[in-house]
């Protein structure tokens, strides 16, 4: 988009900035303008396409959690988003159907981490994260839309795959025999959640549903967790969405789209670090149903993954972004191959567990 389109977008928004004398001159008069930064996001809406829904969501979360962080007597304007409301009071603005934005107060000395995933890191992050869902624990969930239905229905996404295995529109499923069998063979334990959730055994909790490393702003010198940011997809869930998809991708040893299987392993120690900084915020929270399903949370976000980049591929690469020719088969293989060494490791992973919460 175009600068001015941009300075006419944002001029749409309750930005008011303090001005004040300044110095004490003789001869000009002097004011001080205190700048905040911004960030402004145009939403995207193929993706989501009820905004307004969306907006709804995290105004009401965030609020939520100011007047928690307050109460404890942290920084609400630090600890969590703060949305810029439009001239006319609302949570964004909306151009046109395809045009939609918002704007945050820029969060400043802070920082995100992409691949610098050591325990300390992994630790800090399982903080942040635990903390998010500790201080929206008794937040009314079900209150929250589903700004993407079903996104973490395991057994809606394993009919779609069988759904394209049907189609085959892109004449792939012939050559991709193996990984549909892999995928099909453990859809037996997928509903676990699912069912859980169903019958009343797991609780239904607001949840992030995307909880990779990246979406936690840690403070720039301290390295120390401050603010969970990207709450699109903050829904009604299972915690065990958010644990299992945050070391899907923080406890693997490779990028998802790694080719070289003989480099893609999961990480214990990663998996430790984590799980220690997530229960020393969760420990009281946790049911002991959930408590016994972190290790399998784990293996199950792995191969939902990997069944949604399988089923992508057979329908022809339409959802994913795509730089290679089998790029989406790629990522599914390199899914799986976690999927295997998870089932082989749940036994060690639920020794972990019990040693975190023994050291707590």
């Amino acid at each position: 988009m175009d600068q001015e389109l941009l300075c006419t977008v944002f001029s749409q928004f309750h930005i008011e900035e303090d001005i004040a004398p300044f110095g004490n001159g003789h001869i000009n008069d002097t004011y001080v303008v205190a700048t905040q930064r911004y960030i402004l996001q145009r939403i995207n809406t193929s993706v989501f396409r009820e905004p307004e829904q969306l907006m709804e969501n995290i105004t009401n979360v965030t609020e939520f959690l100011k007047k928690k962080i307050t109460a404890s007597n942290g920084d609400p304007d630090r600890e969590t988003l703060t949305v810029i409301p439009t001239r006319d009071g609302k949570p964004c603005y909306q151009l046109d159907e395809n045009n939609v934005f918002r704007v945050y107060k820029f969060i400043e000395d802070t920082i995100t981490i992409e691949s610098d995933k050591t325990p300390e890191i992994l630790y800090e992050a399982g903080i942040g994260f635990g903390h998010f869902q500790k201080m929206l624990s008794d937040f009314p969930a079900l209150q929250l839309h589903e700004t993407i239905k079903d996104f973490h229905h395991t057994p809606k996404r394993i009919q779609a795959l069988k759904d394209a295995i049907r189609r085959d529109i892109a004449g792939r499923a012939d050559s991709v025999k193996e990984e549909i069998a892999f995928a099909l063979e453990n859809a037996v334990w997928a509903d676990t959640v699912v069912n859980g959730i169903a019958d009343g055994s797991i609780p239904v909790r607001v949840t992030h549903n995307d909880t990779k490393i990246n979406n936690i702003l840690f403070d720039q010198d301290t390295k120390k967790a401050v603010c969970v940011i990207d709450l699109d997809t903050v829904m009604p869930g299972s915690m065990l969405y958010d644990f299992g998809d945050a070391l899907r991708m923080g406890a693997s040893t490779a990028d998802e789209d790694e080719t070289n299987l003989e480099l893609v392993h999961f990480d214990e120690a990663a998996f430790a670090a984590f799980t220690k900084g997530y229960l020393s915020e969760m420990r009281d929270s946790l049911t002991k149903r959930e408590l016994e399903l972190l290790p399998l949370s784990v293996k199950l976000m792995t191969y939902e993954c990997g069944v949604r980049f399988l089923t992508d591929y057979l329908n022809g690469d339409t959802y994913f972004k795509i730089h290679r020719e089998h790029h989406n088969l790629d990522r599914a293989r390199n899914q799986f191959k976690l999927v295997m060494e998870l089932s082989d490791k749940e036994p060690m992973l639920h020794s972990l567990v019990a040693q975190a919460l023994e050291c707590l």
